[in-house]
């Protein structure tokens, strides 16, 4: 019953390469760094004015410090839906656009954020508007627009929770792995503060009058380090160091930032109650240790995707090409719904690489099909339903 349906939105978005490459080059060429909430509001405003035009309703959340929240909707917002996520924010600078916009050599678009993931957000935009034109959609439709995943959504974690909650599905259009698979798990991960505070005195004349913060915090960088484990997943990263006042005085204080990733929730919470035990273990008479965690994203399991790859695989091929699973130690907003148990697949945007540098690229010609796969896949998921309830 549903083949004339794909073949309907699959035949409209056939002819809408160039209109999708138009409208990456217009998102592409707004500044829209996490922290940039103009930006990313003149982002959700380009959308919000694609999407309307089709009469799709758009709800916009206003934020009062980040970019506003952008909720698309077709069908109704029945529980049973599916939904698709993809972010505005990018991790570069305010002023990038000025002296290094959209541009493009044949197949491939350059760019701040144009793999990841204004070409997601295209994709998501002409997906709509595909099953916009159809007769009718099996199951509704929902889309948000987030605008701070790039720092582990503080802000959008909560309407990402909310949107999911009765979904049967979430697919999430970060940029597809430049071997052209999707992503069918993610490593979790947290962010941490450590802050050490000592005693100071004079190197040479008071030394053992002192306690050196930097001499502690180097005992807690072993002792957190060494709960790396290769073979299970697990990464510990002090990555930045700052501390003391002069060469010689012996350092009042000190700070470093932890960087952890793992594989499973039940990793993360025994990694925590590590983290806790090292931090409160005493280490120098004299020194006091506090940690504040930053930022966290859960992990994307790979049983939390199976099925759902299974049917979105199948449609590709399909469509004509081949695409297989593959896992990454990235993080994304993926976590959040696979966590809540609805399965959830990643990385299904349009092909790019070299993201978060200035060489980032995407392959213009997997717009059109990876969008293509994407309707066909929503148009499939009662399918995958009905045979989860057998």
């Amino acid at each position: 019953m549903q083949e004339p349906l794909i073949q309907q939105a699959c035949d409209w978005l056939g002819g809408q390469q160039q209109a999708m490459i138009d409208c990456l080059e217009a998102l592409v060429n707004i500044d829209s760094n996490s922290d940039d909430k103009a930006g990313n509001d003149a982002v959700a405003d380009l959308i919000t004015q694609w999407l309307e035009q089709d009469g799709i309703t758009v709800i916009r959340h206003q934020r009062p410090d980040s970019g506003d929240i952008l909720e698309a909707q077709l069908g109704g917002a029945d529980q049973g839906h599916a939904l698709i996520m993809g972010h505005r924010d990018t991790v570069f600078p305010t002023g990038t656009v000025a002296s290094r916009g959209y541009s493009q050599k044949d197949n491939i678009g350059f760019g701040p954020g144009v793999a990841d993931m204004k070409s997601g957000l295209v994709m998501n935009c002409f997906v709509l508007r595909a099953l916009s034109r159809l007769p009718s959609c099996p199951l509704p439709v929902r889309a948000l627009f987030t605008a701070d995943e790039e720092i582990g959504s503080p802000d959008g974690r909560a309407f990402i929770e909310a949107a999911a909650q009765g979904a049967c599905a979430v697919l999430n259009v970060e940029p597809g792995r430049v071997s052209g698979n999707v992503v069918t798990g993610r490593k979790g991960g947290a962010g941490f503060l450590i802050e050490v505070t000592g005693k100071a005195a004079h190197s040479g004349v008071s030394h053992a009058d002192g306690a050196s913060a930097i001499e502690a915090l180097a005992h807690k960088i072993i002792k957190l380090h060494a709960l790396t484990d290769y073979e299970a997943g697990i990464t510990t990263n002090v990555g930045t160091i700052t501390g003391g006042v002069s060469r010689n005085t012996v350092a009042p204080s000190a700070s470093a930032q932890l960087d952890i990733r793992f594989v499973t929730t039940a990793q993360r919470d025994q990694l925590y109650q590590a983290i806790e035990t090292i931090i409160a273990e005493p280490e120098m008479t004299g020194t006091a240790v506090t940690i504040e965690q930053t930022s966290e994203f859960y992990p994307l399991e790979a049983r939390m995707s199976s099925t759902l790859f299974e049917l979105y695989q199948a449609q590709a091929q399909a469509i004509g090409f081949a695409v297989d699973g593959e896992f990454t130690g990235g993080c994304s907003d993926a976590g959040w719904t696979a966590s809540l148990g609805i399965p959830t697949l990643c990385g299904l945007g349009p092909v790019g690489a070299k993201m978060h540098t200035d060489e980032e690229y995407c392959l213009l010609d997997t717009l059109v099909p990876r969008t293509q796969a994407l309707a066909a896949t929503l148009l499939n998921l009662h399918n995958m339903s009905a045979a989860s309830e057998q």
